[in-house]
């Protein structure tokens, strides 16, 4: 639904966004994770025709960048940083001047309104001026007026910020369901915690795009996989024991606890367990560890620059 190859943008000599190469599948969520200034949001402002590339090239829902802006845009929905609201109008009446630019007729128009108000709680301040309204409530009424022409691709920048944690449950919950209706949805966000249970895939960019996977192959690339067992009472003939078998990797005491890297911890966990056992140890929990989005994150953007092969 989206892909990129060497995407590229240049603003008076700072590079923005440097040979981005990206395929977005359909039906995906896909979340774009970087520091400020790392480029996300000049590249959704380049694939929703907002600014022009300086180089390489992009195709949204099948329509090329640069030669079929206006296609691209009617397939499209995108929530910007700021809401970008006429405060002085009702909120039924902003959806309603944004439903009849994207073309809608008065009776589509009605029914759009009404619904997405209603699936984001504020049907019943449909009358009252936005300027009244707090900035959750303008953040979801944005993400409303991003899907009044049911886009196929949509563009979500930071959707739950401002958003208290009720509020950010919701609209987080809207954006599984819009998924699960089979649209494309780009998101980027700081909220590594958001990122870790909506997307299917994501990348990690700091003007160049540094890695590309789902949550978990970014943790098993980078940290392996460990498994951590809690004893009653560690000793050395414990250590010992487990140093003789050839497919642990490494073993880590931890006072009563021990981390171990294993080929294999679901095939492997349950001859770790009888070894141990077998030297005495009283077990008590044996988890898999597992590295947070936040701390792939780090690891990934504090990385010195991966050199070209």
């Amino acid at each position: 639904m989206i892909e990129t190859r060497a995407l590229s943008k240049r603003f008076d000599g700072t590079q923005a966004v440097s040979d981005l190469t990206l395929s977005v599948r359909a039906g995906e969520i896909f979340a774009l994770l970087g520091p400020n200034g790392a480029g996300k949001t000049t590249t959704v402002r380049m694939l929703a025709c907002l600014v022009a590339p300086s180089s390489g090239e992009a195709v949204v829902a099948g329509h090329r960048v640069g030669e079929a802006c206006a296609e691209i845009r009617a397939r499209i929905g995108i929530l910007t940083e700021s809401p970008g609201l006429y405060e002085k109008l009702s909120a039924a009446q902003n959806l309603d001047y944004f439903a009849r630019l994207q073309g809608l007729d008065t009776a589509r128009r009605a029914e759009q309104v009404k619904r997405y108000l209603s699936l984001l709680g504020l049907w019943e301040r449909r009358d009252e001026a936005v300027a009244g309204f707090s900035k959750g409530m303008k953040q979801k009424l944005a993400i409303a007026r991003a899907l009044l022409h049911e886009p196929q691709v949509l563009f979500l920048d930071e959707p739950t910020s401002a958003l208290d944690p009720e509020a950010a449950k919701v609209v987080r919950d809207f954006v599984a369901e819009l998924k699960s209706e089979g649209r494309t949805i780009l998101l980027c966000t700081h909220n590594l915690d958001e990122a870790d249970r909506l997307a299917d895939r994501v990348g990690v960019l700091k003007q160049r795009l540094i890695r590309v996977g789902t949550a978990s192959e970014l943790r098993r690339t980078l940290y392996g996989r460990r498994i951590s067992i809690r004893v009653r009472a560690l000793d050395e003939p414990m250590l010992k024991s487990l140093c003789g078998l050839p497919f642990v990797r490494d073993v880590q005491p931890r006072g009563n606890s021990l981390s171990l890297s294993l080929e294999d911890p679901d095939a492997m966990t349950p001859a770790v367990v009888r070894t141990l056992v077998g030297a005495g140890a009283d077990i008590q929990t044996v988890t898999e560890e597992r590295h947070s989005l936040e701390e792939v994150y780090l690891n990934l953007v504090n990385s010195p620059p991966e050199q070209p092969a």
